[in-house]
């Protein structure tokens, strides 16, 4: 008996180890959240198959599994590839921090959409920009914010004095222009990750 299907887009957010005859992924959507998936290693010569890539946004047809653990990929198409995140290490690996980071807090089903358009727009951001970092603070604030945590009214006025501003401005102020030093916009991460590890149920990598 065939299990129920589905059809959604979605983001690649984490490979799992292949087996002999699948690649497996975890992917979001914009309705049911985080879904593992499975896709058939095809055979040499076949046409037409997309292998997934992370941080891909595609259109899947899917098969649930007779378990109801996993869904199998029946086709696949491809939306947007982010193939500038790879060509700087930098993006690549804040890219995959917030990868992670919506993987391990996929967030109740209202939430959902929120996540899949915060997503959409940073995993752009990472592509095309030269400050992945301020992509990242951005887009770490901007998640914990959208889940009901109040930043604004608990971590600014927790910042010292001298790092008030700047946080205020590279969080409000358009990624275009920023100039903020490296060691800065870091200070600024570590800082909003020991209050979001300190004040939260949000799970970081």
């Amino acid at each position: 008996m065939a299990g129920p299907s589905l059809t959604t887009d979605a983001y690649v957010l984490r490979p799992w180890p292949p087996t002999d005859a699948f690649r497996a992924f975890s992917v979001f959507t914009p309705v049911h959240g985080l879904l593992r998936i499975l896709q058939r290693i095809p055979q040499k010569n076949t046409t037409g198959h997309l292998a997934l890539d992370l941080f891909d946004e595609v259109t899947l047809q899917l098969e649930g599994s007779p378990s109801g653990d996993a869904w199998f990929v029946k086709e696949a198409r491809l939306l947007t590839r982010h193939a500038g995140i790879g060509r700087r290490y930098e993006s690549l690996v804040h890219a995959s921090a917030l990868a992670t980071l919506v993987t391990r807090n996929p967030g109740p089903d209202d939430s959902h959409p929120a996540i899949y358009n915060l997503l959409r727009t940073v995993f752009a951001s990472f592509a095309a920009s030269d400050r992945p970092d301020i992509v990242y603070l951005k887009s770490l604030y901007c998640f914990a914010r959208d889940e009901g945590h109040p930043l604004k009214q608990h971590w600014f006025p927790a910042l010292p004095d001298a790092d008030r501003p700047l946080a205020i401005e590279l969080i409000n102020q358009p990624l275009a222009g920023q100039t903020a030093a490296p060691a800065d916009v870091a200070r600024l991460i570590a800082a909003l990750e020991h209050y979001l590890r300190l004040h939260t149920e949000i799970h970081l990598g």
